[in-house]
Protein backbone atom coordinates (compact mmCIF):
# COMPACT_ATOMS: atom_id res chain seq x y z
CA UNK A 1 0.00 0.00 0.00
CA UNK A 2 2.85 2.21 0.55
CA UNK A 3 4.84 1.67 -2.47
CA UNK A 4 1.55 2.24 -4.00
CA UNK A 5 0.97 5.95 -2.17
CA UNK A 6 4.69 6.79 -3.52
CA UNK A 7 3.83 5.75 -6.42
CA UNK A 8 1.41 8.28 -6.93
CA UNK A 9 3.30 10.74 -5.36
CA UNK A 10 5.85 10.47 -8.46
CA UNK A 11 3.43 10.50 -10.88
CA UNK A 12 2.03 13.67 -9.64
CA UNK A 13 5.19 15.40 -8.94
CA UNK A 14 6.34 14.16 -12.57
CA UNK A 15 3.09 15.66 -14.14
CA UNK A 16 3.44 18.72 -12.11
CA UNK A 17 6.82 19.64 -13.38
CA UNK A 18 6.42 18.11 -16.77
CA UNK A 19 3.65 21.12 -16.95
CA UNK A 20 5.78 23.63 -15.49
CA UNK A 21 8.24 22.50 -18.17
CA UNK A 22 5.32 23.39 -21.02
CA UNK A 23 4.18 25.95 -19.35
CA UNK A 24 7.61 28.26 -18.80
CA UNK A 25 8.37 28.86 -23.05
CA UNK A 26 4.81 30.16 -23.59
CA UNK A 27 5.40 32.36 -20.54
CA UNK A 28 8.63 33.33 -21.91
CA UNK A 29 7.07 34.05 -25.21
CA UNK A 30 4.40 36.47 -23.60
CA UNK A 31 7.13 37.97 -21.43
CA UNK A 32 8.28 38.80 -25.27
CA UNK A 33 5.55 39.88 -26.66
CA UNK A 34 4.55 42.21 -24.23
CA UNK A 35 8.39 43.90 -24.42
CA UNK A 36 7.93 44.25 -28.17
CA UNK A 37 4.60 46.02 -27.72
CA UNK A 38 6.30 48.45 -25.02
CA UNK A 39 9.30 49.19 -27.20
CA UNK A 40 6.46 49.68 -29.88
CA UNK A 41 4.50 52.05 -28.06
CA UNK A 42 7.24 53.95 -27.06
CA UNK A 43 8.71 54.35 -30.37
CA UNK A 44 5.27 55.42 -31.34
CA UNK A 45 5.11 57.81 -28.42
CA UNK A 46 9.04 59.08 -29.43
CA UNK A 47 8.08 59.66 -32.98
CA UNK A 48 4.74 61.36 -32.02
CA UNK A 49 6.58 63.44 -30.12
CA UNK A 50 9.06 64.54 -32.40
CA UNK A 51 5.69 65.23 -35.07
CA UNK A 52 4.52 67.47 -32.13
CA UNK A 53 7.61 69.18 -31.95
CA UNK A 54 8.30 70.02 -35.65
CA UNK A 55 4.46 71.14 -35.78
CA UNK A 56 5.23 73.40 -32.60
CA UNK A 57 8.81 75.01 -34.68
CA UNK A 58 6.78 75.42 -37.91
CA UNK A 59 3.81 77.29 -36.00
CA UNK A 60 6.53 79.10 -34.07
CA UNK A 61 8.22 80.45 -37.88
CA UNK A 62 4.57 81.21 -38.97
CA UNK A 63 3.63 83.07 -36.37
CA UNK A 64 6.89 85.28 -36.51
CA UNK A 65 6.69 85.83 -40.22
CA UNK A 66 2.78 87.08 -39.49
CA UNK A 67 3.54 89.19 -37.24
CA UNK A 68 6.72 90.76 -39.16
CA UNK A 69 3.68 91.14 -42.39
CA UNK A 70 1.56 93.03 -39.79
CA UNK A 71 4.58 94.99 -38.47
CA UNK A 72 5.56 96.04 -42.50
CA UNK A 73 1.63 96.72 -43.12
CA UNK A 74 1.41 99.04 -40.62
CA UNK A 75 4.56 100.91 -41.69
CA UNK A 76 3.05 100.47 -45.21
CA UNK A 77 0.08 102.47 -44.26
CA UNK A 78 1.62 105.58 -42.39
CA UNK A 79 3.96 105.58 -45.48
CA UNK A 80 0.64 105.81 -47.58
CA UNK A 81 -0.93 108.47 -45.63
CA UNK A 82 2.31 110.46 -46.85
CA UNK A 83 2.39 109.81 -50.20
CA UNK A 84 0.43 111.15 -52.73
CA UNK A 85 -1.71 108.17 -54.29
CA UNK A 86 0.02 105.26 -56.05
CA UNK A 87 -1.81 105.81 -59.42
CA UNK A 88 -1.78 103.67 -62.29
CA UNK A 89 -1.12 104.74 -66.36
CA UNK A 90 -3.91 102.45 -67.50
CA UNK A 91 -5.98 103.78 -65.12
CA UNK A 92 -8.01 107.36 -64.84
CA UNK A 93 -8.18 108.91 -61.26
CA UNK A 94 -11.03 109.44 -59.72
CA UNK A 95 -9.65 111.47 -57.50
CA UNK A 96 -6.24 113.15 -59.07
CA UNK A 97 -3.56 114.20 -56.83
CA UNK A 98 -3.30 117.98 -55.19
CA UNK A 99 -7.61 117.80 -56.41
CA UNK A 100 -9.40 120.87 -54.30
CA UNK A 101 -12.97 121.61 -52.82
CA UNK A 102 -14.78 124.29 -54.54
CA UNK A 103 -16.69 125.04 -51.75
CA UNK A 104 -14.12 126.37 -48.74
CA UNK A 105 -16.41 125.02 -46.10
CA UNK A 106 -15.83 121.21 -47.56
CA UNK A 107 -12.30 122.13 -47.64
CA UNK A 108 -11.78 123.09 -44.22
CA UNK A 109 -13.49 120.29 -43.08
CA UNK A 110 -11.12 117.66 -45.20
CA UNK A 111 -8.02 119.58 -43.74
CA UNK A 112 -9.00 119.63 -40.40
CA UNK A 113 -9.96 115.54 -40.88
CA UNK A 114 -6.52 114.76 -42.40
CA UNK A 115 -4.30 117.08 -40.01
CA UNK A 116 -5.53 114.41 -37.27
CA UNK A 117 -4.52 111.55 -39.66
CA UNK A 118 -1.24 112.82 -39.97
CA UNK A 119 -1.04 113.85 -36.15
CA UNK A 120 -1.83 110.06 -35.59
CA UNK A 121 -5.12 111.16 -33.98
CA UNK A 122 -6.93 108.56 -35.53
CA UNK A 123 -10.32 108.13 -33.37
CA UNK A 124 -10.33 111.44 -33.87
CA UNK A 125 -9.64 111.04 -37.36
CA UNK A 126 -11.96 109.02 -38.17
CA UNK A 127 -15.22 110.71 -36.88
CA UNK A 128 -13.95 114.09 -38.84
CA UNK A 129 -13.65 111.70 -42.00
CA UNK A 130 -17.35 110.13 -41.56
CA UNK A 131 -18.71 113.56 -41.27
CA UNK A 132 -16.86 115.23 -43.99
CA UNK A 133 -18.56 112.06 -46.22
CA UNK A 134 -22.08 112.75 -44.57
CA UNK A 135 -21.82 116.44 -45.14
CA UNK A 136 -20.56 115.90 -48.88
CA UNK A 137 -21.30 112.40 -49.90
CA UNK A 138 -20.43 113.59 -53.52
CA UNK A 139 -17.59 115.96 -53.18
CA UNK A 140 -14.36 114.83 -55.73
CA UNK A 141 -12.57 114.85 -52.53
CA UNK A 142 -14.95 111.59 -51.13
CA UNK A 143 -12.82 108.95 -52.32
CA UNK A 144 -10.08 109.94 -50.69
CA UNK A 145 -11.87 110.98 -47.81
CA UNK A 146 -13.46 107.04 -47.95
CA UNK A 147 -9.53 105.97 -47.87
CA UNK A 148 -8.66 107.43 -45.12
CA UNK A 149 -11.70 106.82 -42.98
CA UNK A 150 -10.84 102.97 -43.85
CA UNK A 151 -7.26 103.95 -42.60
CA UNK A 152 -8.23 105.60 -39.24
CA UNK A 153 -10.17 102.48 -38.75
CA UNK A 154 -7.27 100.25 -39.24
CA UNK A 155 -5.20 102.40 -37.40
CA UNK A 156 -7.89 101.96 -33.83
CA UNK A 157 -8.00 98.61 -34.78
CA UNK A 158 -11.29 98.64 -35.92
CA UNK A 159 -10.35 95.92 -38.81
CA UNK A 160 -13.71 95.20 -39.69
CA UNK A 161 -14.80 98.58 -40.13
CA UNK A 162 -11.40 99.61 -42.11
CA UNK A 163 -12.44 96.41 -44.66
CA UNK A 164 -16.08 97.99 -45.76
CA UNK A 165 -15.25 101.38 -46.02
CA UNK A 166 -12.44 100.51 -48.13
CA UNK A 167 -14.03 97.74 -50.02
CA UNK A 168 -16.91 100.30 -50.62
CA UNK A 169 -14.14 102.59 -51.71
CA UNK A 170 -12.66 99.98 -54.32
CA UNK A 171 -16.27 99.03 -55.67
CA UNK A 172 -17.73 102.32 -56.17
CA UNK A 173 -14.35 104.03 -57.59
CA UNK A 174 -12.19 101.21 -58.94
CA UNK A 175 -10.10 103.35 -61.06
CA UNK A 176 -9.47 105.44 -58.50
CA UNK A 177 -5.89 106.45 -57.95
CA UNK A 178 -6.13 105.25 -54.11
CA UNK A 179 -7.70 102.08 -54.54
CA UNK A 180 -4.65 99.62 -54.84
CA UNK A 181 -3.54 100.94 -51.67
CA UNK A 182 -6.90 100.56 -49.94
CA UNK A 183 -6.29 97.02 -51.21
CA UNK A 184 -3.40 96.56 -49.30
CA UNK A 185 -5.14 98.20 -46.14
CA UNK A 186 -7.99 95.68 -46.79
CA UNK A 187 -4.93 92.96 -46.13
CA UNK A 188 -3.73 94.66 -43.63
CA UNK A 189 -6.77 94.09 -41.60
CA UNK A 190 -7.62 90.39 -43.04
CA UNK A 191 -4.50 89.75 -41.71
CA UNK A 192 -5.23 91.01 -38.45
CA UNK A 193 -8.20 89.18 -38.32
CA UNK A 194 -6.52 86.04 -39.04
CA UNK A 195 -8.39 85.48 -42.23
CA UNK A 196 -5.24 84.88 -44.39
CA UNK A 197 -7.57 83.33 -47.68
CA UNK A 198 -8.89 86.46 -47.55
CA UNK A 199 -5.37 89.05 -47.09
CA UNK A 200 -4.14 86.71 -50.22
CA UNK A 201 -6.93 87.21 -52.28
CA UNK A 202 -6.82 90.98 -52.01
CA UNK A 203 -3.36 90.99 -52.56
CA UNK A 204 -3.59 88.96 -55.78
CA UNK A 205 -6.14 91.83 -56.68
CA UNK A 206 -3.50 94.33 -56.35
CA UNK A 207 -0.98 92.17 -58.59
CA UNK A 208 -3.71 91.39 -61.03
CA UNK A 209 -5.97 94.54 -61.36
CA UNK A 210 -3.44 97.45 -60.63
CA UNK A 211 0.01 95.48 -62.02
CA UNK A 212 1.62 98.94 -62.54
CA UNK A 213 1.01 100.69 -59.00
CA UNK A 214 3.78 100.57 -56.44
CA UNK A 215 1.27 98.89 -54.32
CA UNK A 216 1.63 95.99 -56.60
CA UNK A 217 4.88 95.75 -55.66
CA UNK A 218 4.50 95.47 -52.10
CA UNK A 219 1.55 93.02 -52.44
CA UNK A 220 3.96 90.42 -54.67
CA UNK A 221 6.73 90.74 -51.74
CA UNK A 222 3.24 90.37 -48.89
CA UNK A 223 2.15 87.42 -50.82
CA UNK A 224 5.65 85.43 -50.55
CA UNK A 225 5.14 85.96 -46.84
CA UNK A 226 2.02 84.28 -46.81
CA UNK A 227 2.85 81.14 -48.79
Amino acid sequence: MRDKVLSLRTLVISVALATTALAAPAQAFADDEARRAILDLREQVRQQNEQNQRARLQLADQMQSMQQEITQLREQLELVSRQQPSGQASHGSANPPGATASDPSEQSAYDGAIDQFRQAQYQDAADSFAAFLALYPNSQLAPTAKFYLGSSRYAVKDYKGAIEELNQLVQQTPNDARAPDALLVIAGSQIELNNRTGAKASLERIVKNYPNSQAAGTAKNRLQLLQ
